[in-house]
């Protein structure tokens, strides 16, 4: 027991490291940066100016509660409805939790009807620092999760939503390796659509850190102190090799990536981007073309009015509404 409780102590220290590591790159940018946004008819997500205390309420309460759910995720009794008949998913990114995650966008898309969940993964239960451990390890995870929202759900497939590692390289691996898709049949396939917020599909050196810590082989170094989640997502890792090897999609599945200009951690921001293989389609955008003032970091993407507008139009294209881009800020969203 005692050996189970230090492993478990080490392992809370090194997910703290990460977060601080974090915190302070993106605490750096947001002291750079400011700007006004431009507008555009269309309506949008609520918004107030009390909407950019959400996200450092969120990290709070994620730090007090870590296995917490955001408000409109994990109602086992939720049926999907005809226009709304896949349930969506929601993967938060490393270091992070669903509650701090997902704020907004959970809460936002309960009350357009979609049935909403989000696990946490990839970290030691009751800590707030998930999403640190080994991609294809958070892979199962992943897919044991999906699987339960199916059987519980009674739908035939979902949509994935993910921030950061949960937009990446860990759906990613589980489409491919741990039964997402089935290449032979795609109609088979357990996910539809997978919607990414800045992710680290192709790498990321954390705006140079990790180009550093790759060429003075710090990375396992790294790793142990922070998660092996750090080594599996930068530039040229053998989870990055094994994932674009054939391609960066599936068969079936519909991608939608949301990048921003103003990435810190997944840089460059192209790195984000995918291009489509046989059988699937991609949407690659990046938010300043949507919006041009459009402030947010990788980190407030998931605080981005205008990028849940995106959300909500990749999720359901037939009823797809313009995107009034309003202001938004590094870190804070808005």
């Amino acid at each position: 027991m005692s050996d189970r409780m230090g492993s478990r102590r080490r392992a809370n220290g090194r997910r703290a490291r990460w977060a601080a590591v974090c915190a302070g790159l993106a605490l750096s940018l947001a002291a750079g940066l400011q700007g006004v946004a431009g507008a555009s008819d269309g309506p949008v997500p609520p918004r107030s100016p009390l909407r950019l205390l959400d996200a450092p309420a969120a990290v709070a309460g994620g730090l007090l509660h870590p296995d917490a759910s955001p408000s409109g995720a994990n109602d086992w009794s939720c049926r999907p409805t005809r226009r709304h008949p896949r349930p969506v998913v929601l993967l938060h990114g490393s270091a992070a939790n669903r509650y701090n995650n997902w704020g907004m966008l959970s809460p936002w898309l309960k009350r357009q009807g979609y049935c909403v969940f989000a696990p946490n993964y990839g970290g030691v239960p009751g800590s707030p620092f998930q999403a640190t451990g080994p991609i294809p390890q958070s892979a199962k995870q992943v897919a044991r999760y999906v699987d339960r929202v199916l059987k519980a759900t009674g739908a035939r497939q979902v949509d994935l939503v993910g921030h950061s590692q949960g937009g990446g390289p860990t759906p990613r691996w589980y489409l491919r390796f741990e039964g997402g898709t089935n290449p032979a049949h795609p109609p088979r396939n357990k996910v539809r659509h997978l919607v990414a917020l800045a992710p680290s599909n192709h790498g990321g050196d954390i705006s140079g850190l990790g180009r550093l810590t790759t060429r003075l082989g710090l990375n396992p170094t790294v790793s142990g102190l922070v998660g092996q989640a750090w080594s599996d997502q930068m530039v040229g890792s053998e989870v990055n090799r094994k994932l674009d090897r054939g391609g960066d999609t599936q068969p079936g599945v519909r991608y939608t990536v949301i990048a921003t200009r103003y990435e810190v951690f997944a840089t460059p921001y192209d790195n984000n981007f995918l291009t489509a293989g046989p059988g699937a389609t991609v949407r690659n955008i990046l938010i300043q073309d949507v919006c041009r003032e459009d402030l947010s970091d990788h980190l407030s993407l998931a605080y981005d009015t205008n990028a849940a507008q995106l959300v909500s139009n990749a999720l359901d294209p037939a009823h797809a509404k313009p995107v009034r881009c309003g202001l938004t800020l590094p870190v804070l969203g808005g």
